[in-house]
């Protein structure tokens, strides 16, 4: 298993998992309407950077880094994960969570930070507090999951120096 820099090549093989953790309804606020050019743009966009998961061929996950905010605020990263269903458990977030983290010190962010993390997301809630980030706050409600309704999101901090 190798992590690199996506390229646009590898969206057909990305979108399959980016449709199947959208349609879980439990984890990203996209609606399961959203457009192929929306994930599109969400991934390869304008300002952001994407790594990928590979074996051989096969997409296993992916990750990207943009600025959490421009001008005064852009020193302070942000980044958003997806794994497929059937690799999650296996470590690949953690992986993917780790590199990151290097990669955001090597473009020079002071810091990373998650502003919506789903409450009801413990595998991803357990694994930033791992890494090392803290939780700063929970917006009560602030997500409709398919399944459970209305849920706290979460915002983690990570500090890179």
């Amino acid at each position: 298993m190798i992590i690199r820099k996506a390229v646009e090549s590898d969206f057909p093989k990305m979108l399959p998992i980016f449709r199947e953790v959208i349609e879980g309804g439990d984890t990203y606020d996209f609606e399961e309407t959203a457009s192929d050019q929306d994930a599109f743009d969400y991934w390869f966009g304008k300002g952001v950077t994407s790594f990928v998961m590979a074996e051989g061929e096969k997409i296993l996950g992916f990750y990207k880094i943009i600025q959490n905010h421009r001008g005064r605020g852009s020193h302070v990263a942000n980044a958003s994960f997806m794994v497929s269903r059937e690799m999650r458990g296996n470590g690949i977030g953690r992986k993917m969570g780790e590199d990151c983290i290097r990669v955001a010190r090597e473009m020079g962010f002071k810091a990373i930070q998650f502003n919506f993390v789903i409450s009801t997301n413990e595998p991803a809630m357990h694994l930033w507090k791992s890494l090392g980030f803290k939780e700063l706050c929970r917006l009560p409600g602030a997500f409709n999951h398919k399944k459970l309704g209305f849920v706290d999101a979460v915002i983690f901090f990570k500090e890179l120096v």
